[in-house]
């Protein structure tokens, strides 16, 4: 390992009473009812514990902090369990997790389910760990038949339902990386969108012949029109998206910063009387939730 590179968690798990985290957000009562829930009380049910949460010394006395695997300690208590393995932080931050690892990919689940598959599991045994049926578990596994490999490999991060590859499955290899890359370059990967671009599909580009059917000179145009300017915002999106993750990162390193800042009560109270706006300014940015501001925008 490069000698400037340090490592982000210490090297051994720590056995931690589940009673004694402290957790760093409320859940919801109702999100016990969600798929994703759900999905993970059945994995532990049937494999156990997979991924360890990951948490970080507060800095008073032995008190852990629980930066990610909310829903898994509350699965756990669900199953009677007093302990678990977590994962130590040598920092807390937990824009990491929440932004690049918690969620499984739709390629990604197609993946898993494939290689088990393989393994020897049975689809009956892993529909139980993942709260899937059966019929969903056969889905997911030819999920990619009939997507060309440059495709998939474009969006194997992406999240996206199982439905916009069977909207690629109707368009032949070269438009499905072309709507792929579009799709990248916008950040839009609904179904509703990938339908639209199948619309603007010439029928040369398909699978199947449409049935024909008289399009309007506008029509024809709008479709067009369309692409045109989904293709033109492209590079202003792409430039965009290449400096958002690291703005993102800074503010929350300057957020953690201002929040240890303002709670030493000497420090608040020096800028509270010397430099009132000063005070007001970071005791607001120390406050912000950026990613509720990013999901209202």
């Amino acid at each position: 390992m490069s000698p400037g590179i340090k490592h982000g968690f210490e090297r051994k798990l720590v056995t931690l009473a589940i009673a004694d985290l402290r957790l760093t957000k409320t859940l919801s009562v109702h999100i016990k009812q969600g798929q994703k829930y759900l999905q993970i009380l059945s994995s532990i049910r049937e494999a156990g514990l997979i991924e360890p949460p990951v948490v970080v010394l507060s800095g008073k006395g032995r008190e852990y902090l629980l930066l990610d695997g909310h829903l898994r300690i509350m699965a756990l208590t669900e199953l009677g369990k007093t302990e678990v393995n977590c994962l130590v932080s040598v920092d807390d931050e937990g824009y990491t997790y929440n932004k690049f690892i918690n969620r499984l990919s739709a390629v990604q689940e197609h993946k898993m389910i494939v290689k088990a598959l393989n393994d020897g599991v049975s689809e009956e045994k892993l529909a139980a760990s993942l709260n899937l049926n059966i019929k969903s578990i056969r889905n997911k596994k030819t999920m990619l038949d009939g997507v060309c490999q440059e495709a998939a490999d474009l969006l194997k991060d992406k999240i996206m339902s199982e439905n916009v590859f069977r909207v690629l499955k109707k368009m032949k290899p070269l438009r499905q990386i072309k709507v792929a890359m579009i799709m990248n370059d916008q950040k839009r990967y609904s179904d509703a969108y990938a339908k639209i671009l199948l619309e603007g599909t010439s029928p040369d580009q398909l699978v199947h012949e449409p049935k024909k059917k008289k399009l309007s000179p506008a029509a024809l145009e709008k479709r067009m029109r369309l692409e045109e300017e989904s293709i033109a915002l492209s590079e202003d999106i792409r430039a965009l998206n290449d400096s958002y993750g690291t703005d993102m990162i800074h503010l929350n390193i300057v957020q953690s910063y201002l929040k240890r800042l303002m709670g030493n009560e000497k420090i608040a109270g020096y800028l509270q009387k010397h430099h009132p706006e000063t005070h007001e300014k970071f005791s607001e940015i120390a406050e912000m939730d950026f990613f509720k501001m990013k999901a209202v925008s």
